[in-house]
């Protein structure tokens, strides 16, 4: 699946992988909640966190905005569940239902609302991030 990044997204990546010094798979510029997500390959994300977050931080600082890290993965499933993190997910199911593909996620019930997160960014960055990558038309907390 090709995926189309607008100019600002990829000047975004240059400035998290320069100072992260991690691949970053894509970038999606959420301006309604003033923030970048970025999808880094998969086992790098700590080091794009870094020690207490000093990394993370100064990609912020960089870009002024907030930023979303969600780790890559081989599988839809995989992606969702680290997509909807810091929420516990202990499986993910996808499921073709009238001609639109459904990632069902259980979460912890602890974790709902971390799931979904305020005014529903988790949930909807997680939507987006798995149509782009997975083809998968929406994602509901099971």
């Amino acid at each position: 699946m090709t995926i189309s990044l607008s100019d600002d997204e990829r000047r975004a990546i240059v400035v998290a992988e320069e100072i992260a010094e991690v691949t970053i798979k894509d970038c999606l510029i959420d301006d309604d909640h003033d923030r970048i997500a970025f999808v880094v390959k998969a086992g790098e994300v700590g080091k794009a966190i870094g020690r207490d977050g000093e990394t993370v931080s100064r990609i912020e600082d960089r870009l002024g905005r907030d930023v979303t890290l969600v780790e890559d993965a081989p599988t839809p499933e995989g992606f969702v569940a680290n997509a909807l993190a810091p929420a516990a997910v202990y499986d993910v199911t996808i499921e073709d239902r009238d001609e639109e593909r459904v990632a069902f996620a259980d979460v912890d019930e602890a974790d709902t609302g971390a799931a979904i997160g305020a005014d529903g960014r988790t949930i909807e960055l997680a939507r987006r991030l798995a149509a782009r990558h997975f083809e998968i038309d929406d994602v509901q907390l099971a």
